[in-house]
C-alpha cells in the first residue's frame, strides 16, 4: 500500500516538495520543528532526526525526503516517478485500473470520482490532499480541552459521602449531615480556572437557594491566605459556606480531583454527580456562555428523583495531590465493613434497580431487603461470571481511556464490595438511615412525552409456547412536512414476549418490503438493553412528510399466550439539527457454517467510500455467535474498533461513543465473528446443519452495525 501511494507522489511533485508539504503536516504548532509529540511513529522519528537533537527540521526532512537518506521504496526525482508509474500502467494508457492496482484502499483513495480509473491528475490531487496540514473533517464537532465524560460508578456515584466534620473561615463548627441537599464546590483563591468560575458560583448559590439546597466551598490549598479568600468572596458576593481545607480532610473525603470540581449529594448524603460545573471554561479556552450545563442537569434530575444522564466528567482546573486514588475507591486505612443499607442497596440502585424493580423490564426487583436476600446466590453467579450487569465489550486495558459512554459494568470497587457482602457469613445490614433516597421512575415514557406516537395498527397474538417466525408490519404518518427527531423509545404492551425490533422508515409512494437487511441498516432498533435513544444537541434523523414506518418484530413466546400492540414514542427537534444521525450496516451475507464447528471463522473487508463520523456500533449475530471484533485499516496498520470477546444472542447492546470516531476514505473496516455450530452450544437450533445467512433466529447473520452523522450541509437530505 505505501509502494503505491509514493508511486504516485511521484507523478505529482517533486521530492523537495513533497517533503515541504509532508513537514507542515506534522509541524502542528508552527515553530520550524517537529517533536515526537507531533510524529509519534518512533522508528519514523530516528529516520528523520539526522542528528539526534530530538527534532525534525525542514532541512532534516528534505534531506531524507530527497537525498542519499531516501528510503528504496521512495522515488528520489519526477523521472523515477514516471518509471515506476509506467510498470504500473501496463497497458501504457496512462491510466490506471482496478486489474493494475488491485489493494482496493489504496485505488479508492486515488479514484476520486469513482469512475474506475486513476488518472496522473487525479494521482496528484490525492497526494497533495492526504499530504497536507490535517484538519478534522468539516461535519465532526471540534473537541477541545474541555470536561470529558467519565464512567460514574468508577468515580463514587451513588456511594455515600462521609458525615464531614468542618470549620467555616468564622471558625463556626459544621457537620455535612446538617446541610440535607448540597452542591460542594473545590475552589481555590490563586487558580485561573477556578477564579474564572467565581462568578458562575455566585450565580449558582442565589438560584441552589430558590432550590432549598446549600453551596459549600471547599478550599484545599494551606498557601492561600485567608485575606486573599474574603477578598475574593466579597469582590463576587458570595456569601456561602467557606471552608478552608488546611488539612485536605474535606477533599480527601470527596476524593477531589482538582479545584474546579463541583459534587451533587442528596439529603442521604449520595453521591448524585461530580465533575465539572459545565464547560464554560477550561484549561486553555474559554467560551462566552456554557454549552453543556453538566451540574444544573443532575440537579433537574435528583429533583424528580431520578439519575443524571452525565453522573461524572473530568473538572478542568488545578490538580489536587492528595493520598487517595482517582477511582472512588478505598484506600487502606478506611472502614472496610460493607453494609447492606450504606452500600450494597446503593450498588444496586446503580447497577441494577432500573431495571429491576417494580414493573421494570426485568422479572423481579432488586430494590428491597428481602429480594436482595432471596436472590444473593442468583447475584453472586451472575456479577461472578459476567453476565450481569449486560456489558460485552473486552475490558478496558489499565491506564487507558475508557471509550465508551454507555459502559454499564460494575466497577472494580462494587464488584468487590458486592461480593464481600453476598460471602459473608451474617451479610450486616447497618443503619436504616443511611440507606439511599429511593429513585422515582417514569410509568411509561422515560424520554418524557413524546411529540409523536406510532402504533401497530392492530394487537399481534403470541401463541404460549414453541417458536413464532418475525412478524412484519406498518403504520401509516400522517405528516405534512419533515420533521427532524431527536429521540424515541419503544414500548411493547407485552415486554414478556418481545426480543428484538427492527425500524425502518420508508418515503412517501416508497415500497415498504424494498428493503436492503443488513446493508441497508435501520431507522430506529428495540434490542435488550436498548429500548429508547436520545441525540446529543444538534443531532437528529429525518422523518419525512408521508412516510410509512415498519416494524421486524422477534416474537419469543413465553409460556402464556397473549398479544402485544407495541409503541414507538417519537420527540421532534426544536430546531434544525446540524447533525443528520444515520445507521449502515456491514453485513458478511455469503455465509456457510460447517455442522458441528465449535469455533468457525468468518470475515468481511469493506472499504470506507468517504470520511464517516461514528457515534456507535451494534453487532448483530444470532444463536450460533460466539464472538465479534470490528477492526479500522490504514496505512499505519490495523485498529480494534471494538472487541465483543462474548457475544450473547439476548444482549444486543449498542456501544456509544464517548467521542466520535472518523474513518477515513480509503480506509477499510473488518468484521471478524466466530460461530459455534456444535452440540455442545446449548441453544444451537440444530448442530447437524450447515447454516447459512437468514432472518429467521435458526438461521444466521452477521452485520456489523454503525450509527454515523453527518452535517445537514454535507450532502443531500
Amino acid at each position: 500500500m505505501k509502494l503505491a501511494l509514493f508511486l504516485l507522489l511521484a507523478t505529482a511533485a517533486s521530492a523537495q516538495t513533497a517533503a515541504d508539504l509532508a513537514f507542515q503536516k506534522y509541524d502542528a504548532d508552527q515553530d520550524g520543528k517537529v517533536t515526537s509529540s507531533e510524529l509519534s511513529q518512533v522508528s519514523v522519528f530516528k529516520r528523520f532526526d539526522l542528528n539526534s537533537d530530538g527534532h525534525i527540521t525542514l532541512e532534516e526532512t528534505r534531506r531524507v525526503m530527497g537525498g542519499s537518506e531516501t528510503s528504496s521504496s521512495m522515488p528520489t526525482d519526477l523521472n523515477q516517478g514516471r518509471k515506476l508509474w509506467q510498470r504500473l500502467d501496463k497497458n501504457a494508457d496512462g491510466k490506471l485500473t482496478r486489474d493494475e492496482v488491485p489493494q482496493a484502499a489504496v485505488f479508492a483513495r486515488f479514484d476520486l470520482n469513482n469512475d474506475g480509473v486513476i488518472t496522473q491528475e487525479e494521482g496528484k490531487q490525492a497526494i497533495q490532499k492526504a499530504i497536507q496540514p490535517s484538519t478534522p473533517p468539516p461535519s465532526v464537532p471540534v473537541v477541545t480541552s474541555g470536561p470529558k465524560v467519565l464512567k460514574g460508578t468508577e468515580h463514587g456515584i451513588g456511594r455515600q459521602i462521609a458525615d464531614v466534620t468542618f470549620a467555616d473561615l468564622a471558625g463556626a463548627t459544621h457537620q455535612l449531615s446538617a446541610f440535607k441537599s448540597a452542591v460542594i464546590a473545590m475552589t481555590s483563591a490563586t487558580c485561573p480556572v477556578s477564579k474564572k468560575y467565581l462568578h458562575s458560583l455566585a450565580k449558582l448559590e442565589n438560584d441552589l437557594r430558590e432550590q432549598n439546597i446549600a453551596l459549600l466551598l471547599v478550599n484545599p490549598f494551606a498557601s492561600e491566605t485567608a485575606d486573599e479568600i474574603k477578598a475574593q468572596l466579597t469582590e463576587a458576593k458570595i456569601t456561602a459556606t467557606y471552608c478552608h481545607d488546611q488539612e485536605k480532610a474535606f477533599a480527601s473525603a470527596l476524593n477531589a480531583q482538582t479545584t474546579t470540581e463541583v459534587f451533587l449529594i442528596d439529603s442521604k448524603r449520595t453521591l448524585i454527580y461530580r465533575g465539572a460545573l459545565d464547560d464554560q471554561y477550561g484549561i486553555d479556552y474559554s467560551h462566552d456562555a456554557p454549552r453543556s450545563t453538566y451540574l444544573r442537569e443532575a440537579i433537574a434530575a435528583m429533583l424528580v428523583g431520578r439519575q443524571p444522564v452525565i453522573a461524572a466528567t473530568a473538572a478542568p482546573g488545578c490538580e489536587l495531590d492528595l493520598k487517595t486514588n482517582n477511582k472512588g475507591q478505598r484506600t487502606k486505612n478506611e472502614e472496610l465493613a460493607v453494609t447492606y443499607h450504606r452500600d450494597v442497596a446503593r450498588i444496586l440502585q446503580q447497577n441494577c434497580v432500573t431495571c429491576h424493580r417494580e414493573n421494570g423490564i426485568a422479572p423481579f426487583a432488586l430494590d428491597d431487603l428481602a429480594e436482595v436476600t432471596d436472590r444473593a446466590k442468583v447475584i453472586k453467579r451472575v456479577i461472578t461470571e459476567g453476565t450481569m450487569p449486560p456489558w460485552f465489550a473486552a475490558p478496558v486495558a489499565e491506564g487507558k481511556d475508557n471509550p465508551w459512554a454507555n459502559d454499564c459494568s460494575l466497577s472494580t470497587r462494587d464488584k468487590t464490595d458486592l461480593l464481600a457482602w453476598l460471602e459473608s457469613a451474617n451479610r450486616p445490614l447497618g443503619d436504616p438511615a443511611d440507606a439511599p433516597a429511593s429513585l422515582v421512575f417514569e410509568d411509561e415514557w422515560t424520554i418524557g412525552k413524546p411529540d409523536l406516537i406510532v402504533q401497530l395498527p392492530r394487537p399481534v397474538s403470541i401463541k404460549a409456547d414453541g417458536y413464532m417466525p418475525y412478524q412484519f408490519l406498518t403504520a401509516q404518518t400522517t405528516l405534512t412536512e419533515d420533521e427532524w427527531v431527536s429521540g424515541y423509545e419503544i414500548i411493547p404492551t407485552d415486554r414478556t414476549v418481545v426480543h428484538h425490533v427492527i425500524v425502518n422508515v420508508h418515503n412517501q409512494g416508497g415500497k415498504v418490503r424494498d428493503r436492503d437487511e443488513g446493508s441497508g441498516g435501520y431507522w430506529a432498533a428495540y434490542v435488550p438493553g436498548n429500548a429508547s435513544q436520545v441525540y446529543p444537541a444538534g443531532f437528529a434523523r429525518k422523518l419525512p412528510a408521508g412516510s410509512t414506518v415498519s416494524f421486524q418484530i422477534h416474537y419469543t413466546p413465553s409460556g402464556k399466550a397473549t398479544q402485544d400492540q407495541l409503541r414507538m414514542g417519537l420527540l421532534f427537534a426544536k430546531e434544525p439539527p446540524r447533525y443528520i444521525v444515520e445507521t449502515i450496516g456491514v453485513p458478511k451475507r455469503k455465509l456457510s457454517i460447517p455442522p458441528g464447528e465449535a469455533n468457525h471463522l468468518e470475515t468481511h473487508l469493506q472499504t470506507v467510500p468517504s470520511d464517516l463520523n461514528v457515534m456507535a456500533y451494534m453487532a448483530h449475530m444470532h444463536v450460533r455467535g460466539k464472538t465479534f471484533k470490528y477492526e479500522l485499516i490504514t496505512a499505519d496498520g490495523t485498529e480494534t474498533l471494538l472487541d465483543i470477546p462474548r457475544y450473547d444472542f439476548n444482549w444486543q447492546l449498542r456501544y456509544d461513543l464517548a467521542q466520535p470516531k472518523v474513518l477515513p476514505r480509503g480506509s477499510q473496516l473488518k468484521i471478524t465473528a466466530r460461530f459455534d455450530n456444535s452440540p455442545a452450544n446449548q441453544a444451537n437450533p440444530d448442530p447437524t446443519q450447515i447454516v447459512k445467512w437468514g432472518s429467521q433466529t435458526f438461521d444466521e447473520m452477521m452485520i456489523g452495525y454503525l450509527e454515523t452523522f453527518r452535517a445537514v450541509d454535507a450532502g443531500a437530505e
